[in-house]
């Protein structure tokens, strides 16, 4: 049924320290995730509103100062919409490599056994596979966990800007 703090514990151990690291990275990334997808949804809106209405306040909108202005506007809200989206991506990058870390970490460990006992306790080399091989996984699902949704947020700020830019009228 539910996995409880037991379970959790365990599964931590057998995957090695590495395997901490992937999960506080992982929780990094979601919540700057759940930043976006927050601003997206509540923030975005005011903002781009606050610069639409502060270009049509301008009586000039021909001169070259004007469409300097727009620009700056423009880039402001662009600026606010990509905030923490290349942090996502890194926080995505980063998953994989982690996991291959613990690979690494996991596989010294099944050495160290083999080294000590000649290769003939297997049940003593598992600890160091399952820290090779857990790691791994959990950096795979965190990393496309996370390509789902920093793949779809270039789109949304290029849509977003775009209709700020849109509603920005050149008289």
């Amino acid at each position: 049924m539910g996995l409880g703090l037991n379970e959790l514990e365990d599964f931590l151990a057998r995957g090695g320290p590495v395997l901490l690291v992937i999960m506080v990275a992982t929780f990094i990334m979601w919540a700057l995730i759940l930043e976006r997808l927050f601003y997206f949804r509540f923030a975005h809106p005011s903002v781009a509103r606050e610069a639409i209405e502060e270009w049509n306040a301008r009586s000039d909108r021909k001169s070259v100062l004007a469409h300097w202005v727009r620009d700056k506007l423009i880039s402001e809200v662009r600026m606010k919409a990509e905030t923490n989206v290349q942090m996502t991506k890194a926080m995505v990058a980063l998953a994989p490599l982690l996991g291959l870390l613990g690979t690494v970490t996991g596989m010294v460990a099944v050495f160290d056994v083999m080294a000590i006992t000649d290769g003939a306790d297997a049940k003593s080399m598992s600890g160091g596979v399952s820290q090779a091989t857990i790691p791994t996984m959990a950096g795979m699902v965190a990393s496309i966990s996370g390509i789902l949704f920093t793949s779809g947020m270039d789109r949304k700020v290029s849509r977003l800007v775009q209709g700020v830019e849109d509603e920005m009228e050149i008289v």
